[in-house]
């Protein structure tokens, strides 16, 4: 019995982490390469493309991107900077000029991509980076030992990072890295770590509106203005040479304003019939539900550190004559533990309303679904269950009705488990900082 206390002891202890963490991290480390020595990305002779650019052996549940991407590097290697004319086995280039620039390194280091088995490796440290940024994040936020070991346990996301080499990998690093940047208040270097990860793929601006609103929070109006100013900045030094040869295909292109969404690789709508996805009044019913969520959480929660209204949040924050203890205190509430909650449901918002996820979007909420259960204030069972759910449907291929409802379904659940265990959370913090002051 007292083994058994002592357990529950240390998997509900914050201060615990600090060992369990690297403990998983090691075992993943051993993981990774047994996965790379038992499941290899055997080449295949193209004769389609030109030089090296190869495609994987079969079996494969997708078709491994790697080939379009180099396929699409080795036109820029040789020249082309138009955007509509840079295409693959997959169609054309559609994302920004920070994806281009990454794997055009990943092209000379994997010999033109015909070196599979280095563009492996490269995945696998990503992985492990990006990994321990994930848990570094949670620790800051004081999260319990037993939510980590669901950071480690996902077929899917092993899939993603190590077999499937997508881009998705890259833009999910910055946006960690962001994240931990902002919860140690490193606000400029978060900023540009964020549109980094926007300048790889068009996805991390669903984390913008919680991003935003941290930011003015935190460090006011103009300083939340000049952030976003970077953002903007950053983005045009990643487009420049593209821009300026054709600047209509680059912003058509990178940030697929013309989208088109097919039926047959939903993750998420496979349940709904072929006609209502496709249609119209759908798309608009999902983008109202993103906006109103959106609005529930900003005006019920995300402004809960001011301790006003959203209307007398941002009259504080925009009034020429500012009350700079008010705001002060109000900065002080913003703590890791708000930030990430934050950040990382809007990105569950933009989720659960996207028109259609592909299987490498699962990327972008398997490292956050653990922290928000948490958050919820659900028992470790239940979490346990909803994210046991939701990696099961995920390794559904292809997708099928029930499978995507589930995927549905453990988001909505996030979502809703989110905005009501968050309900005390400022008063919390806000009787912290009081008792800071009293000692």
């Amino acid at each position: 019995m007292n083994f058994v206390n002592a357990s529950l002891t240390i998997a509900s202890d914050p201060k615990q982490a600090r060992w369990v963490a690297p403990l998983l991290l090691t075992a993943e480390s051993a993981l990774c390469a047994l996965i790379i020595w038992k499941i290899p990305c055997e080449l295949v002779p193209n004769n389609h493309t030109a030089n090296k650019v190869i495609s994987p052996s079969p079996p494969t549940d997708t078709e491994i991107d790697w080939k379009a991407y180099m396929q699409q590097i080795a036109l820029y290697v040789k020249g082309e900077k138009n955007y509509y004319n840079i295409a693959g086995d997959t169609g054309p280039l559609v994302y920004p000029g920070l994806h281009v620039y990454i794997y055009r390194i990943l092209y000379a280091i994997t010999d033109e991509g015909s070196n599979l088995l280095a563009a492996q490796i490269i995945f696998a440290v990503l992985y492990l980076c990006t990994l321990a940024v994930v848990m570094t994040c949670y620790r800051l936020a004081k999260a319990p030992p037993y939510v980590f070991p669901l950071l480690v346990l996902s077929k899917r996301l092993h899939s993603i990072y190590v077999l499937r080499l997508f881009n998705d990998c890259w833009a999910v690093m910055f946006l960690w890295l962001a994240i931990y940047a902002y919860q140690k208040r490193l606000w400029t270097a978060g900023s540009a770590l964020l549109s980094c990860g926007i300048a790889v793929k068009m996805s991390v601006i669903l984390t913008l509106p919680a991003v935003g609103v941290v930011l003015l929070q935190a460090v006011g109006s103009e300083r939340a203005i000049t952030q976003a100013l970077l953002i903007g900045q950053t983005q045009g030094l990643f487009a420049f040479e593209f821009v300026k040869v054709h600047w209509r295909a680059y912003i058509y292109s990178a940030f697929q304003l013309n989208r088109q969404f097919l039926y047959k690789w939903t993750v998420n709508w496979r349940f709904v019939p072929e006609d209502i996805f496709l249609s119209k009044p759908f798309s608009y019913a999902l983008l109202s539900a993103h906006a109103g969520l959106l609005l529930t959480f900003l005006t019920t929660r995300w402004v809960k550190p001011s301790q006003r209204s959203l209307k007398d949040t941002l009259n504080l924050f925009f009034s020429e004559q500012q009350n700079y203890q008010v705001t002060e205190a109000i900065s002080k509430r913003m703590t890791p533990e708000f930030i990430l909650t934050t950040v990382l449901t809007a990105n569950s918002i933009g989720m659960l309303c996207a028109r259609s996820l592909h299987y490498q979007f699962f990327s972008w909420t398997a490292w956050a679904t653990p922290f928000l259960l948490w958050r919820s204030g659900m028992h470790p069972v239940a979490i346990y269950g909803v994210w046991a759910a939701q990696e099961w449907a995920w390794n559904v291929y292809p997708s099928t009705h029930a499978s995507s409802a589930v995927v549905v379904a453990s988001l909505a659940a996030t979502v809703a488990g989110v905005w009501w265990g968050t309900r005390k959370d400022v008063e919390q913090v806000a009787g912290k900082v009081e008792q800071k002051k009293l000692q």
